[in-house]
């Protein structure tokens, strides 16, 4: 799918990046996981009327068994069968593979992420500024992660390691690269706060945003308080622009379905209507708090001309 052929409210992460910055909100980038959940997060933002971005990452792929085509088809099939208007950012999460960033983009995604955050800075940059030459040429926006973000989670990430993003790194990696946006680890992490608690370093994130014109992206939305998302999206300059949400999602799709372990995206497929229809519902309540109650950007889509 080309970006002419694109429905006219399908933007790129960098367009959507500016328009919170400017309107001092965030905007949501929620993990379906399994593609039948697509349809509970477009609901959500369009009941909302928040513009939002729909993301899955390599390892989730891997993970659910979905392909980065199928994801997209879902994608753009509930856009229009849902009637959905509001901005909308179709964006590949995590990914350390070229091949696959190739794939994503060939199949419609407007956003993708390079992580080479476990590599020295030279090589990081390297294979950065690679993405970013092709996916640019394709008219698509890049994220790119400097530093490590823990988890607790390895649907998202390999490990737990932790290497706060330093900002004088920032500023070079951002003048090497042409990244459009950067994910940062200034102290939260991927998955379920189980030991530490959530915490912000915002000396380190507005001494980011003082060096850097890039959005940023605060990775491990999911358990933080909403005064600190807040706080982060406020900053003097411009805060935080994106905040991912996925681990959220899925406790509150499998607490709906009585389940504990996940499914393969072709079990969740096979789960009786009513059995969908519960999770579904569950899991569009849980985006529509997180967009009224935790990123402000409730109301927004009209911020957006088309």
């Amino acid at each position: 799918m080309n970006l002419l052929s694109k429905p006219h409210n399908v933007v790129t992460l960098k367009q959507a990046s500016a328009m919170a910055e400017t309107g001092q909100y965030a905007i949501g980038s929620f993990s379906p996981r399994y593609t039948p959940v697509i349809q509970a997060v477009l609901r959500a933002a369009q009941k909302a009327q928040s513009p939002f971005i729909c993301q899955i990452s390599q390892k989730e792929l891997e993970r659910y068994g979905i392909t980065p085509k199928e994801f997209a088809d879902e994608f753009y099939a509930r856009l229009k069968s849902e009637q959905i208007t509001v901005p909308a950012v179709l964006h590949l999460d995590h990914t350390k593979t070229f091949s696959v960033i190739r794939e994503a983009i060939e199949a419609g995604f407007t956003s993708v992420m390079i992580d080479a955050s476990e590599k020295p800075l030279d090589e990081n940059i390297r294979i950065s500024k690679e993405a970013v030459e092709f996916a640019h040429a394709n008219g698509v926006s890049v994220e790119a992660e400097l530093g490590m973000i823990g988890t607790t989670d390895y649907i998202e990430t390999d490990n737990d390691e932790e290497l706060y993003t330093d900002p004088q790194e920032a500023k070079r990696f951002v003048d090497e690269t042409g990244v459009d946006s950067l994910a940062v680890s200034v102290g939260t992490a991927h998955g379920v706060y189980m030991v530490k608690e959530p915490k912000i370093d915002f000396a380190r994130l507005e001494a980011i945003r003082q060096l850097t014109p890039v959005h940023l992206v605060l990775h491990g939305g999911s358990g933080v308080p909403a005064w600190m998302i807040e706080k982060a999206i406020k900053l003097p300059q411009g805060g935080i622009s994106k905040v991912n949400i996925a681990t959220d999602l899925e406790l509150s799709l499998l607490e709906a379905l009585g389940r504990t372990e996940r499914m393969t995206n072709a079990e969740l497929k096979a789960l009786s209507p009513e059995a969908l229809n519960a999770g579904l519902a569950a899991v569009e309540a849980t985006v529509l708090d997180k967009i009224s109650n935790f990123l402000g950007s409730k109301e927004h889509a009209v911020d957006f001309l088309f």
